[in-house]
């Protein structure tokens, strides 16, 4: 499990179950476990506490800026 965070203010975004080695490109909702302070708006994922835009909501997947979020934990 992931713990993906704004790399703006440290507020954790929300929990992914990352499957591979891979960088995080995408992330699917499906495996979003949950939300803390992520909140879409206008087809974006944003930052709740600080605003900054953390990704781009597609269909069933969130493409997101690299420069935009920090992580930690074990990916699967």
């Amino acid at each position: 499990m992931l713990i993906i965070k704004c790399a703006f203010c440290k507020a954790k975004i929300f929990r992914y179950k990352k499957i591979g080695k891979g960088q995080v490109l995408r992330c699917y909702k499906d495996r979003i476990n949950r939300v803390y302070q992520g909140q879409i708006s206008d087809d974006e994922l944003v930052c709740g506490k600080c605003g900054g835009r953390i990704g781009r909501v597609e269909d069933h997947k969130i493409k997101m800026d690299q420069n935009a979020f920090t992580y930690s934990g074990k990916k699967d």
